[in-house]
């Protein structure tokens, strides 16, 4: 890539949650601007020279002066496998240019925000919540977060405390967090896959309230065959693509 198209950061962290989950801190370009529920692409060097890039979700919030990426490892992946060897310290690319639509300027209205991320899809929505925006538009938020065991859910302490930071202690009453693990069952996590859980009325019954297109807006994160079928499910209830020539009430990134 055109080496004035990116800007090399130094790694300031790397947490390793799972085996095959880990966290990256990076040093954030003075001039690197962002929407929250965008991402960034990353690019690492490789030992012969090359470099590979891959798309990531901000973690961080527009307002941090640094930038924070979550990933997986996946097995034999070109690009994972040389991210997943860096260590704090290290250098890491990262493309100029902040890409996606996955942001609060994808709806129009809503009374109710629905935010329904399965695995590392949880970054951009970790971006949102931490932003004031979406409380001053939004009346209810509600956060579902799907992972197979309870130890891949990863940022317990920050989503458990987002309400406690200075500037949301006041919306603090909006703001409803559900966990949902599919492989095991947990005490105080909702069990099953997001759609079925949909189809069943699980979800709804646990939250207070129900999921419509009158009052409800709805962001997907994850991976793409869960995004397909919660969009198919949706859409059997009336809640459609928002679109620029067309407002509608879901909201998904394409990374691909």
């Amino acid at each position: 890539m055109d080496s004035e198209k990116f800007t090399r950061q130094t790694l300031l962290e790397v947490n390793t949650l799972t085996p095959s989950l880990f966290t990256l801190r990076s040093t954030r370009d003075a001039g690197f601007r962002f929407q929250a529920g965008q991402f960034a692409r990353l690019g690492v060097s490789k030992t012969d020279g090359s470099q590979v890039w891959r798309a990531y979700s901000m973690v961080s919030a527009p307002h941090d002066d640094y930038l924070e990426f979550f990933s997986i490892v996946v097995p034999g992946g070109e690009f994972t496998t040389e991210l997943r060897r860096l260590q704090a310290g290290d250098d890491l690319l990262i493309e100029k240019q902040a890409l996606g639509y996955l942001t609060l300027d994808r709806f129009a209205d809503g009374c109710d925000l629905w935010l329904l991320a399965s695995g590392t899809g949880l970054a951009p929505f970790l971006s949102i919540l931490q932003g004031l925006e979406l409380w001053q538009r939004f009346e209810r938020v509600v956060l579902v977060y799907s992972a197979r065991t309870a130890a891949e859910l990863a940022y317990q302490p920050l989503i458990k405390g987002l309400m406690q930071q200075e500037h949301l202690i006041e919306y603090a009453e909006r703001f409803t967090y559900r966990p949902i693990v599919t492989r095991e069952v947990v005490p105080e996590c909702l069990h099953g896959r997001i759609t079925d859980l949909l189809m069943n009325g699980e979800l709804e019954r646990s939250v207070g309230f129900r999921l419509e297109p009158e009052r409800s807006r709805v962001m997907i994160c994850g991976n793409p065959q869960m995004i397909d079928d919660t969009r198919a499910l949706l859409k059997l209830r009336g809640l459609h693509l928002s679109l620029t020539r067309r407002p509608g009430q879901v909201a998904v990134e394409n990374y691909w």
